[in-house]
């Protein structure tokens, strides 16, 4: 099973934690710089690919203003319920649609900023995405995407995965090592290219997430990712998992606050 498949079974339950707790541990941090890297201006026509519960499409609706337009897609239905449930944000319009990002039904040349946080490696044909996203772009239009550079440079993800390895097995450890599978900047700056873009740019960033305790990382990742598909882990092989990681981490918790960094690529082009 795919990685995006795995993320189509993600719940109503699931989504919701993952908006309380991932959105702001690991992914909100980070949109500033996407949409910065994007250049996002009053009354331009964004589409956030992947948008998850949002936090994307959120922040780009307030920089574009009443007289711009946003449109956040992802192919998981309970993602978009939680996304919806959000009060409006003061600016534009967001319109939330389910469907699939490498066959997105929307017309040729309707936006000017297409992004895409987190979500391009999850896809099971990642060409197909990036064409789609070229077609759906005016002439000139930018591009900016997130992916994660390689786990070893997020040690709050990497300690979690040797966890899983040691304590639950190969398929749970692979699932938490899938959001990486795009960590070679090289692979993602000829991917981009081979769509058409130009003018590709790829930068490293490293960005610090925030959880409470070590624990809450785990638990947050067990309960609000493809992870919580995935049947059989015993109470004995959770409680081992999180011992391991929080032993793991130790040395980023200082009193009350836990913090580790996460490293990402930012690409952009143009269409």
């Amino acid at each position: 099973m795919t990685s995006s498949s795995r993320w189509q079974q993600v719940g109503g339950n699931a989504a919701e934690i993952y908006e309380r707790h991932l959105v702001p541990g690991m992914f909100a941090p980070l949109v500033p710089h996407l949409l910065d890297s994007a250049g996002v201006q009053p009354g331009e026509r964004v589409l956030d690919v992947a948008c998850g519960t949002g936090v994307v499409a959120r922040l780009a609706a307030s920089r574009v203003g009443k007289d711009g337009r946003v449109t956040g897609l992802d192919i998981n239905a309970a993602m978009l319920d939680v996304a919806r449930s959000h009060p409006v944000p003061d600016g534009a319009p967001i319109e939330w649609l389910e469907a699939n990002a490498q066959a997105i039904p929307l017309p040729d040349a309707s936006f000017d900023v297409v992004l895409c946080q987190h979500g391009l490696q999850q896809f099971p044909d990642r060409s197909a995405a990036l064409g789609e996203m070229h077609r759906l772009l005016a002439s000139g239009g930018r591009i900016a995407i997130i992916v994660w550079s390689p786990i070893e440079n997020s040690p709050g993800m990497a300690a979690l995965v040797d966890a899983l390895e040691r304590h639950v097995g190969p398929e749970a450890a692979n699932n938490r090592r899938a959001p990486f599978a795009l960590s070679d900047a090289a692979e993602l700056r000829s991917l981009i290219v081979a769509a058409g873009f130009r003018d590709v740019e790829v930068r490293t960033l490293t960005e610090a997430t925030r959880f409470p305790s070590p624990d809450a990382l785990v638990e947050a990742q067990l309960a609000a990712t493809p992870l919580s598909t995935l049947g059989g882990m015993t109470d004995a092989a959770r409680q081992a998992v999180i011992e391991d990681v929080r032993t793991a981490l130790r040395d980023y918790q200082r009193g009350d606050a836990f913090s580790i960094p996460m490293e990402a690529h930012f690409a952009t082009a143009i269409s």
